[in-house]
């Protein structure tokens, strides 16, 4: 049985495959893409998917309102990733704030340099602290 912690870092390379399948306009089935990363069904997994897709286009415009001298598609693929998951746990799901957030500087970290990082964690603290759930 995987962490949540681990459970998110799935969806992050999921989000991250998705991310350059559209960019190269080529065809995918989600669900394909969940069971090459995860052997087991998992609903967290497929919600936090289906969702952050769902509502990619209200995540770019969060993302985009608090990034500053940036934009969403600036970021490399798996920043974008990190951060779409961010903001969705934040303003879609009963994930307690401060863990949406911790988990995807958590990410950050692993991923990405420190000064990506802290953007992250800005922008996330920003919508947390401005955008009622």
């Amino acid at each position: 049985m995987k962490t949540r912690s681990e459970l998110r870092e799935i969806i992050m390379h999921i989000l991250y495959q998705v991310n350059i399948l559209n960019d190269a306009k080529l065809e995918y089935n989600i669900e394909d893409l969940i069971k090459e990363q995860i052997e087991v069904e998992n609903k967290f997994v497929k919600e936090s998917i289906d969702g952050v897709i769902k509502h990619q286009e209200d995540i770019v415009k969060y993302a985009n309102k608090y990034l500053k001298d940036w934009t969403m598609n600036r970021l490399n693929k798996v920043d974008q990733a990190i951060l779409s998951l961010g903001i969705y746990e934040l303003l879609y799901t009963d994930t307690p704030s401060v863990v949406a957030i911790n988990e995807a500087i958590e990410l950050s970290k692993k991923y990405s340099d420190e000064s990506v990082t802290k953007m992250i964690n800005g922008v996330l603290d920003k919508i947390y602290h401005d955008e009622d759930k």
